[in-house]
């Protein structure tokens, strides 16, 4: 098997550049590497767009998704195309399930308090609803072991999820029930309870590395420990 291309999903709340110091750590590996910009209006919508990036790739490809990312995923990694899946502080959604119900199962994180709401215009002409995190709350709820100058800008740069998303449910057999995946479960993460993240892990039988008071930005706080999970799983899809 030719090498696989990694491909970096962020999640919510958050860009691309929230891969940046996993890139640093993989690039001088020669991965090939590709980090694509995800709209965040929904799980279906969402999926649509990053097979479209798939599509764009020859060879062999293993997924790599943060928080909401691994819902994403999920839906677009049911493909043969994809070769390996790992999800960083993510949600492994089952069919027919929600963010809502998932996270729901478990007490609240201290995300739900800080979330603020609001409107933006769909293309209908009505009106949908962006969630995003109040930016005094975020160096603490999202990246509480990022340095702080880093994190203020983060806090203003962060991108909304519509609100919709929570609410909408998979549709078709998730990739984890059919390809080789990885679970980073940072311990110390306040905006996904991590115990949300210990379920849905340990549900899709996952090779499971946790990540000791690491935040849900372990991405960006740990990411030697992140791109060490990517190796393993690009390294059990050269090996298939």
């Amino acid at each position: 098997m030719s090498t696989p291309t990694v491909v970096l999903v962020h999640g919510a709340f958050a860009d691309a550049s929230s891969w940046s110091a996993v890139h640093a750590e993989l690039h001088p590996d020669g991965l090939p590497i590709v980090a694509p910009p995800v709209p965040l209006r929904g799980v279906a919508s969402d999926a649509a767009y990053l097979s479209s990036v798939l599509d764009a790739i020859d060879g062999p490809v293993v997924l790599v998704g943060h928080s909401y990312g691994g819902a994403v995923i999920s839906l677009a990694g049911q493909r043969d195309q994809v070769v390996g899946l790992v999800y960083v502080a993510a949600y492994a959604l089952d069919e027919g399930e929600s963010l809502g119900e998932h996270q729901g199962r478990f007490p609240d994180s201290a995300l739900a308090a800080s979330l603020r709401t609001a409107p933006f215009p769909l293309p209908d002409g009505g009106e949908g609803v962006d969630v995003s995190v109040d930016p005094a709350a975020f160096p603490s709820v999202f990246a509480a072991d990022v340095p702080l100058e880093t994190t203020r800008f983060l806090a203003i740069a962060q991108r909304p999820l519509a609100a919709a998303a929570f609410e909408e449910r998979v549709t078709g057999t998730p990739a984890w029930r059919t390809t080789p995946a990885w679970g980073v479960l940072p311990t110390a993460d306040a905006t996904i309870n991590p115990e949300v993240h210990r379920f849905g892990f340990d549900r899709a039988g996952m090779t499971v590395v946790e990540v000791e008071g690491a935040s849900h930005a372990v991405a960006l706080s740990q990411p030697r420990a992140v791109a060490d999970v990517v190796r393993a799983a690009v390294r059990a899809a050269s090996a298939a």
